[in-house]
């Protein structure tokens, strides 16, 4: 199967023929990119660890609470539909500059809410705003770097993305323990304004030429993209990886299994075990690249459900829990860059609106993760892992007319 930036092999970064290419320096910019999608996409799943604290200064319940992470997703998934065709037109650099800008305005002013409704206002605000980081941060991938190290710096900013959902969540379960839940919001906004610099200093402007067209015609991509059956499907399996994903660990938050309910130093381990995957995917992707990207992501959503079905039987085993979280994380892991590169193959023309959708579909799945864990509580902790796998399954069966269409 050819690469799904192969072809820009032959170009520049910005997509203009017949002149040597110049690439960006892999390292340097994959390190910025993938710190600054922990951080941005982290935010999505900052107050998954504040349920509590923030429910307990709003006189309401945690469950109500989610809605802050579900009107974060929703509006971080609709910031996608703009930020992808916005990259196409005006260059990634400028969308990450002028997005971490706004972002960290509407994360400083999360930080003095005082009550629940303008908590969730602010979130969709905070969400719209960090939107425009991830399409942009790959279409940059997609155009800068050189093609030998695509493959494994989306691996790296994409683990980063999922890794931010772990890592951001131990981070603010710690700050919130000792110094309050504002904190980690205000402390987000200062990270966000601290790494400006390094976006200027490190990323490189698109030239314009690769941008021809109009912002009208980049938008128009996306009807056009979403009129493909198997893009429609690949992007609804996409809703169903992340909805499962952020079900998960929604539901160790509010309905937590037997063993670890009320332990709050339990609830940080499981949710800090996941973590050593998160590190050794990338290191693999020599290895997971010999497989053709669908059949690589349909393999990953079959062994996810797998480990989820198996942990919803482990009961008061927690460190079998944690060892099947572990695999669950190792295996959304390994699907989210394969369908993001089965998405840029079918779309060569299109990559910053294919991209976009790619992102909607994520948060969209993100947003309903909170809804879909608060809904199933009444099963338990084991009932909604088994809920989990089911939708895994149906997500895996989605990518199967992509494989079909697949060459080698």
């Amino acid at each position: 199967m050819p690469h799904p930036t192969s072809a820009l092999d032959h170009t520049t970064g910005s997509g203009t023929p017949d002149r040597p290419p110049r690439w960006a320096p892999a390292a340097r910019t994959t390190a910025l990119l993938t710190t600054l999608g922990i951080l941005m996409a982290g935010q999505m799943y900052t107050v998954l660890a504040l349920l509590h604290p923030m429910a307990t200064e709003f006189g309401t319940t945690p469950a109500q609470v989610t809605w802050t992470a579900t009107a974060f997703g929703f509006a971080y998934a609709a910031g996608f539909l703009f930020a992808g065709p916005l990259c196409d037109r005006y260059g990634p650099r400028a969308v990450i500059t002028v997005g971490l800008t706004a972002a960290t305005a509407s994360t400083a002013a999360v930080s003095a809410v005082s009550d629940l409704p303008t908590a969730v206002v602010l979130r969709s605000l905070q969400g719209l705003t960090a939107a425009t980081f991830a399409p942009a941060a790959l279409s940059y991938v997609v155009r800068h770097i050189a093609p030998r190290h695509r493959g494994t710096s989306l691996t790296c900013i994409t683990s980063g993305m999922l890794a931010a959902a772990v890592v951001v969540q131990v981070g603010a379960q710690a700050v919130a323990a000792g110094i309050g839940w504002r904190a980690v919001f205000w402390i987000s906004a200062v990270l966000m304004a601290l790494n400006l610099f390094p976006v200027r200093r490190v990323l490189r402007p698109t030239p314009r030429g690769g941008t021809d067209g109009g912002l009208l015609q980049a938008f128009a991509a996306m009807p056009r993209l979403l009129r493909q059956p198997r893009l429609g499907a690949l992007c609804l399996s996409t809703v169903a990886l992340m909805t499962a994903f952020v079900s998960l660990y929604t539901a160790v938050a509010i309905a937590g299994p037997p063993a670890v309910t009320g332990n709050s130093t339990a609830i940080l381990a499981l949710r800090a075990s996941a973590l050593p995957a998160l590190i050794a995917v990338p290191l693999l992707v020599p290895v997971l690249g010999r497989l053709p990207a669908p059949l690589r992501a349909a393999l990953a959503f079959a062994l996810a459900s797998l480990t989820v079905a198996t942990g919803s039987f482990l009961g008061g085993h927690t460190a079998l829990l944690a060892l099947a979280l572990l695999l669950f994380v190792a295996a959304v892991a390994v699907a989210a860059p394969a369908v993001v590169e089965t998405i840029n193959a079918n779309a060569p023309q299109a990559r910053g609106a294919a991209v976009a959708l790619y992102g909607c579909s994520m948060f969209i799945g993100a947003s309903l993760g909170p809804q879909l864990a608060g809904a199933l509580t009444g099963l338990g902790f084991d009932g909604i892992l088994l809920v989990v796998a089911g939708v895994l399954l149906l997500g895996a069966s989605l990518i199967l007319p992509a494989m079909r269409h697949s060459t080698p």
